[in-house]
C-alpha cells in the first residue's frame, strides 16, 4: 500500500485542451476509429502542405489579404492560440467554472439560452407573454347548441341542487368581488344556510331578539331557501322547553309577511309535515307539538285556514292536521292558543301564580299525584317552586280552617304527600321546600288573622315534610338542636 501514491487532483491544467479535432494523443479503441483518425490526420497534413505551396507571402498586418486560390474570395479567420480552450475563473480548482465559446453577449454571441427547449420539443409550455389571453373573445352565436345565456351576459347562478332556477331573468342578488360578476340566486348553499339559521335560532332563544333574526335572514339573501327557516325553527324547538316553543311561535309572526311570504310559510310547513316520520323517531310527542304549531299559526294569521283543509284532502287521516283542527274547534280557541305551550312559556309572574292556584285546587279535589307532577313539570319554573309550596300550604290551612284541633287535617296531609312525591321524583328540590317554609314563617302574623291555628299547622306540616324526606339534612339537624 505504500507504493500507491495519492491520486492527483483533477484540474483544468491536468485535463488539457477540450478542442482536439484530430484526436492527437488519444488512443483509438476500434479499427474503425483508427481508420477515421488516420484519414483526418492525412487530410489536415494535405491542407497544410497545399496552403504552403499555393499561397504567396502576405502582409500579416493586412487582415483583408487573400491568396491566389481560384474561385470566390473568402475572408479567412485567423485562429489565435488558446481560442478554443476552456475558460476558467480560478486555476487549480476542482470546480469547473466553464464558459463556453460564443455564449458571451459581450463577445457578440448569437446563441440565446432563453429559446432553449426544455424537453418535449417545447410542447405544452405556456408563454404568458404571447398575448393569447388578451384581446376580444369571439361573440357567441345564439343558434349554437352550446350557447349559454348566463355566460354570454356575464351572469352565473350560485345555487344547490334543490334551489329553483328562477333568477335568470330577474335582478341580481349580489356581486362577487372575486369573480367580478353579478350573482343571480342564493348567496349561500343550502347546507351553509341551514347552519347559519341554526346559529341565529340558538342566539334568539337566549336573547329573545326577533329583530336580529329578521335582519340576519334578510342579509343572507337566500330567498329560495326561506321555507327552510320555518322547518328548521320548529324542528329544533321540539326538543326544547315551553319557553323556546313560545318564542318560536312569536318568531314566525315576526317573520311574516316580510321576509317570509305566504308561499314560504306554506312550503315550510309542508316540508315539516313530510319529514314527520324522521322526527317521531327522536321525539315521540312530535305530532302533538306540530299540531299545536299549526293551530297557533292559524290563530296568529301566519298560515291560512285553507292550508289545513287542502292538506287534509291530499293526506286524509293525518293525525297532525286533525290535532290542529281539534284545537281550533274548541270554545275560545284564540285565548287558549295564546297559552298553548303551558305555563312555562315565559309568561308574567302574576299569570304563573294563577296557574299554581288552579293546579293546587284541582289536586286537592282529585288527589292524583301523577297529574299534579306533570303540571308542575310543564310549568318549567324550578326557581319558583318555593312559591308553589307557600301557596299550597296556605290553601290547605284555609280548607282545614278553624276545626283543625278537632278534625284530621286531610288537606294538609295531602299537601305533605304531594311535595314528598315531587322531591322523590326530582321535580322539586329540597332547597325550594325549605325556602317555602321559611317564607311561611315570616308571613305567620298575617296568616293568624285568617287561621288562628296556623302556627300549629305549620309545625305539623314541617314535621311531616321532615319524615317524608323533603327537607335538607342540615336544616333537620338544626331544628333538632333548637328543640
Amino acid at each position: 500500500m505504500s507504493d500507491l501514491g495519492k491520486r492527483p487532483e483533477v484540474t483544468i491544467e491536468t485535463m488539457g485542451k477540450v478542442h482536439n479535432p484530430s484526436g492527437e494523443g488519444v488512443r483509438p479503441v476500434s479499427s474503425e476509429a483508427q481508420k477515421k483518425a488516420v484519414k483526418v490526420q492525412q487530410k489536415v497534413q494535405q491542407e497544410k502542405k497545399w496552403t504552403a505551396e499555393t499561397s504567396p507571402p502576405t502582409n500579416p498586418n493586412h487582415p483583408a489579404s487573400h491568396g491566389s486560390r481560384p474561385g470566390p474570395h473568402r475572408q479567412h479567420h485567423h485562429h489565435t492560440e488558446g481560442e478554443h480552450e476552456t475558460k476558467v475563473k480560478e486555476e487549480g480548482s476542482a470546480r469547473r467554472n466553464i464558459t463556453r465559446k460564443n455564449t458571451e453577449p459581450s463577445a457578440g454571441a448569437h446563441f440565446d439560452s432563453r429559446n432553449k427547449k426544455q424537453g418535449g420539443a417545447g410542447k405544452g409550455k405556456w408563454d404568458p407573454l404571447d398575448g393569447a389571453d388578451q384581446g376580444d373573445l369571439p361573440v357567441l352565436d345564439k343558434n349554437d347548441p352550446l350557447y349559454d345565456e348566463e355566460e354570454a351576459e356575464g351572469k352565473y347562478i350560485l345555487s344547490s341542487g334543490e334551489a329553483p332556477d328562477t333568477y335568470a331573468n330577474g335582478n341580481p342578488t349580489g356581486f362577487d368581488d372575486v369573480a367580478e360578476k353579478a350573482v343571480y340566486g342564493p348567496m349561500l348553499t343550502l347546507p351553509e344556510f341551514k347552519i347559519r339559521v341554526a346559529d341565529a335560532l340558538r342566539e334568539y332563544w337566549d336573547a329573545a331578539d326577533a329583530d336580529e333574526v329578521v335582519r340576519g335572514v334578510e342579509e343572507m339573501r337566500c330567498r329560495a331557501f326561506h321555507p327552510e327557516v320555518v322547518k328548521r325553527a320548529i324542528s329544533l324547538s321540539l326538543d326544547k322547553g315551553p319557553r323556546e316553543r313560545e318564542l318560536t311561535s312569536r318568531l314566525l309572526t315576526c317573520l311574516h309577511p316580510t321576509p317570509l311570504a305566504d308561499e314560504d310559510m306554506e312550503q315550510g310547513f309542508t316540508l315539516l309535515l313530510d319529514s314527520l316520520e324522521d322526527l317521531v323517531i327522536d321525539i315521540p310527542d312530535a305530532k302533538t307539538m306540530i299540531g299545536s304549531y299549526l293551530a297557533r299559526a292559524v290563530v296568529d294569521e301566519v298560515l291560512p285556514p285553507a292550508f289545513l283543509s287542502n292538506r287534509n284532502n291530499s293526506n286524509p287521516g293525518d293525525e297532525v292536521v286533525e290535532k290542529a283542527v281539534g284545537l281550533l274547534s274548541r270554545e275560545h280557541c284564540n285565548a287558549r292558543m295564546e297559552h298553548v305551550w303551558g305555563p312555562g312559556d315565559g309568561r308574567p309572574v302574576a299569570e304563573l301564580k294563577e296557574v299554581m292556584d288552579q293546579l293546587l285546587e284541582e289536586y286537592l279535589l282529585s288527589r292524583e299525584l301523577d297529574e299534579a307532577a306533570r303540571c308542575v313539570r310543564e310549568m318549567d319554573a324550578p326557581h319558583f317552586h318555593h312559591e308553589l309550596l307557600k301557596r299550597g300550604v296556605r290553601i290547605a290551612m284555609e280548607k282545614d280552617g278553624m276545626d283543625h284541633a278537632d278534625a284530621a287535617s286531610s288537606a294538609l296531609d295531602a299537601m305533605a304527600a304531594l311535595f314528598s312525591f315531587l322531591v322523590k321524583n326530582a321535580i322539586v328540590s329540597e332547597y325550594q321546600v325549605a325556602k317555602g317554609i321559611s317564607r311561611l314563617s315570616k308571613l305567620m302574623p298575617d296568616m293568624k288573622l285568617d287561621v288562628p291555628a296556623a302556627p300549629g299547622m305549620l309545625a305539623e306540616f314541617e314535621e311531616m315534610a321532615r319524615e317524608g324526606g323533603c327537607l335538607p339534612s342540615a336544616l333537620t339537624d338544626a331544628k333538632r338542636v333548637n328543640a
